[in-house]
């Protein structure tokens, strides 16, 4: 275990995130990006990115209050290391998107008001779930849930969401890869760590797995809810219409042509595949929701 943790080191933290992939940018993106102007004065795809940001961020301040919750849960020094780490990245990943917010046109006095008017409820009950197991200190569940469950459903999202941007607005993308690599990492120290904790302490893993099923549950209803709020599927998630060029793909799916159903299904497919593998790894078996 001494070995595995070493490479989750503050001093790989800083080599990799600080001195690597987020030096020379500012809030996560180039200094002399923008959001494009397309987007800027289409009003309707502009509250659609609104929507969008603000389920980011709520998902961002559940990731940083379950990481911090950990520290203190952590059964020895190197996780409790990894996870002060995973705080910052989380307190990071919170303030880039709310920069976002502004950038949009939100004002800093409206945060709470925007927040609270476009949050998706069924993504609040999953956070629920979650934080609960981290006020209890159960470090397993807690981990479970965060660098597995939650990491694992957020990588998916950026992956799908950067896909969309990246051609047509790269300061979003940018801000994106970041948040997919420091993803990443939170998911590998979870997949590591809590592999050897399960079978060390195998009466867990039904307490662990009924937390998964029920994460899962919220989970798959924000997606859907999400998705049947979205408009025109071309111009509301890539900007401008793509007529004279291949759209972006995510997973074989033309983005800008797929319907908000075809975009449900291939995410939820993608979450769920990757729930599966990353749950066997670590010895539980995914618990359908159905």
């Amino acid at each position: 275990m001494a070995d595995f943790l070493a490479n989750y080191s503050i001093q790989k933290w800083l080599e990799s995130c600080p001195q690597g992939y987020l030096e020379d940018t500012v809030y996560g993106h180039g200094p002399d990006e923008s959001e494009p102007a397309e987007l800027l004065q289409n009003d309707d795809y502009r509250e659609q990115q609104i929507r969008t940001t603000v389920q980011l961020i709520a998902g961002e301040r559940c990731a940083l209050a379950a990481s911090s919750g950990l520290v203190n849960a952590a059964p020895d020094q190197a996780s409790k290391t990894f996870l002060a780490t995973q705080t910052l990245d989380e307190g990071r990943h919170v303030e880039i998107f709310t920069q976002r917010l502004y950038d949009l046109g939100v004002k800093p006095n409206d945060l709470e008001t925007t927040i609270k008017t476009y949050i998706n409820p069924h993504l609040g009950k999953f956070a629920e779930v979650l934080l609960e197991k981290i006020d209890k200190k159960d470090f397993v569940a807690g981990v479970v849930g965060q660098n597995i469950v939650l990491e694992g459903m957020a990588f998916s999202v950026f992956e799908m969401l950067h896909a969309g941007a990246e051609a047509s607005n790269p300061k979003f993308a940018h801000t994106l890869s970041g948040t997919i690599a420091d993803e990443r990492r939170h998911v590998g120290f979870g997949e590591n760590r809590i592999g050897e904790l399960i079978r060390r302490y195998p009466e867990k893993k039904p307490e662990v797995q009924r937390m998964q099923r029920e994460m899962t549950k919220h989970m798959l209803a924000t997606f859907h809810e999400a998705f049947a709020r979205n408009g025109s599927p071309a111009e509301a998630r890539t900007g401008a219409p793509q007529k004279d060029r291949a759209g972006p793909t995510y997973q074989g799916l033309n983005l800008a042509e797929a319907s908000n159903e075809e975009m449900e299904s291939a995410l939820s497919a993608t979450v769920l595949k990757e729930f599966k593998t990353r749950l066997g790894r670590i010895g539980l078996e995914y618990q359908s929701p159905n």
